[in-house]
């Protein structure tokens, strides 16, 4: 995949989808985004899919949760890049 997921923090699940955060890791602030097999890397700002893909639900879902979350995202990405802990976000289910 677009990263090695056993060692990323888990940020949320919803519907399946399973959305994580790498430590330090390079590019734009994004998201690795896993569901049913498929896989994608996805820009926190606005949920645009920077590499693989997503069936369109799940796409428009995580688009979603993406737009609902900037600020919990984006301190995420803060403290990710700072090798901190990451908090968990609600799912798109829970809120």
């Amino acid at each position: 995949m677009v990263g090695d997921v056993a060692r990323m923090p888990i940020l949320s699940t919803f519907f399946g989808i399973t959305v994580r955060m790498y430590f330090a890791e390079l590019g734009p602030p994004h998201v690795h985004v896993a569901y049913q097999g498929w896989e994608a890397l996805v820009a926190i700002m606005d949920g645009r899919i920077l590499q693989g893909g997503l069936p369109r639900r799940a796409q428009a879902l995580v688009r979603q949760w993406c737009l609902d979350h900037p600020l919990e995202l984006e301190q995420n990405w803060m403290e990710a890049q700072a090798l901190r802990s990451l908090a968990r976000i609600p799912g798109a289910d829970n809120d």
